[in-house]
Formats: C-alpha cells, sequence, structure tokens
C-alpha cells in the first residue's frame, strides 16, 4: 500500500472521476482532502467518503485564493487535478465563436491546473505527484470544438513542460474517454444516446467507469519512475479506425 499514511488531494474530488480517485487513495490507506468552488457538493463528498476524508474550498480560477488555500492546507503527498466545467464547451461553427470570451473556456482545466502547479505542486516533496487532465478532443477532434481540442492538447503539453520544471516532483497527465459519471443523468436522453453510439467505435464498446479512470490517477501516484507521461484511458478510441458517413473505416 504505496499511499499508506500519505496525504492526497484531489481538485474536483465532489463527484466523478474525482470522487473515484479519493475512494481509490482511501483504500490505499491514504488521507484524503477534495476540494472544489462547491461547498455543498465537496461537503457531502467528505462525509460519505468517512474518517480520513476531509472537504476545502477552492477556486482554482482564483490565484490568490489558491495561493492562501496552500499556504494555510498544510503539507500534500500528491495532488489529482481533476476540476472542469463546460464553459466554451458547446459546439459551434466558428464563425459564431466569440474571441473575447473564448479564452474563459481554458480558465479551470488549463490556467486553474497552471495555478495549482504554481503555488502547490511547487511545494510536493522529492517523489510527490502532481497528475492533471485533458480529454481525447486533444486527439480525436469533432467539427465544432476547436477550442476544446487545443485546451485539451495545451494541457498535455503543460504537464511535460511542468515535469521538467518541478522535478524531482513528477507531473503526468490522464486522458480520459467517455466516462459515465453523474453528469450523465442530468443530460436530455437524445444526447446519452448520442454518446452510447460514440462507444460503438471504441474497441471496448461502452463509457468508462469512474473507477476506472481513477485508477489511472492512483498509477501515476504510486508509480515514482513515471512522469512527463500522458496516460489514455479511453476504451481504445485513439487507435480504433476511424469510419465515414456510411460507417464504413475512411482511407
Amino acid at each position: 500500500m504505496l499511499l499508506k499514511d500519505r496525504r492526497v488531494l484531489v481538485i474536483g474530488g465532489g463527484s466523478g472521476i474525482g470522487r473515484g480517485i479519493a475512494e481509490g487513495a482511501l483504500r490505499e490507506g491514504a488521507s484524503v482532502v477534495v476540494a472544489s468552488s462547491n461547498a455543498d457538493k465537496i461537503g457531502r463528498a467528505a462525509e460519505q467518503l468517512g474518517a480520513s476524508a476531509s472537504s476545502a474550498m477552492l477556486d482554482v480560477t482564483d490565484e490568490a485564493g489558491v495561493a492562501r488555500f496552500f499556504e494555510t492546507a498544510g503539507a500534500f503527498d500528491h495532488i489529482a487535478f481533476t476540476a472542469g466545467d463546460w464553459k466554451g464547451g458547446a459546439p459551434g461553427p466558428l464563425a459564431n465563436l466569440d474571441l473575447k470570451t473564448a479564452p474563459n473556456g481554458l480558465n479551470v482545466r488549463f490556467w486553474g491546473a497552471l495555478a495549482v502547479a504554481k503555488h502547490g505542486a511547487t511545494r510536493l516533496p522529492p517523489g510527490g505527484s502532481y497528475t492533471i487532465t485533458s480529454g481525447m478532443l486533444a486527439h480525436r477532434p469533432m467539427k465544432g470544438f476547436p477550442l476544446a481540442t487545443a485546451g485539451a492538447a495545451a494541457v498535455e503539453y503543460l504537464a511535460r513542460g511542468l515535469a521538467v520544471d518541478l522535478a524531482p516532483v513528477r507531473v503526468n497527465c490522464v486522458c480520459p474517454g467517455l466516462i459515465k459519471t453523474e453528469m450523465w443523468g442530468a443530460f436530455p436522453e437524445a444526447y446519452r444516446q448520442r454518446l452510447f453510439k460514440m462507444t460503438e467505435g471504441q474497441l471496448v464498446q461502452r463509457p468508462g467507469a469512474p473507477s476506472e479512470a481513477a485508477a489511472a490517477y492512483l498509477y501515476l501516484m504510486q508509480n515514482s519512475f513515471a512522469t512527463g507521461q500522458v496516460l489514455f484511458v479511453e476504451g481504445g478510441i485513439a487507435i480504433a479506425p476511424q469510419t465515414g458517413a456510411a460507417g464504413l473505416p475512411e482511407n
């Protein structure tokens, strides 16, 4: 149990993949702090997770607040960053993209991750780890998502750059595919069916479970020889043949 008696911070740990990371770290004997800007969600999550878990308010878009948090929160051994939002994530024609507001789509997953690196990951012990989160759009772009595609790719190269800057602290990135989190229940039925249809193009033809994605973050925490890596957990969609409109492989 390589995480026994370690202290793990999970940013975005109130639900979904983050909640899965918290549960897995607790099973490995760690103590866990789940953090996000949603006080009610993380408070409920910490209560459900048990005595070795606690919650903390953290808005990663507020750099001054991030700095204050790490000045007072105590020492951590590992940080997992799964926070994200849907700002700028809706598909649409490039002609309709508002370049004044478009940067807001990167506030959490990219700039927030960088703020945590600057004020939190720099405080980790040698061999400690910081793991951030990208997405499959970086590797399988879809029409209508140019900004989200660029943002996901930027996160992966941020991990590589930080791995060099922060060594001997280890920095890695997880690239999840379609994961069936609590958000699925909020989607319209037609959209849920579209997502399930998309999994037919994967080598593993189903959505992933939060626990399956979470296992990647736990692996990167525990493997002290892994740094600067992007770990795919996506059912094989990255190497599956792409299909055209008729459902046939494209040349």
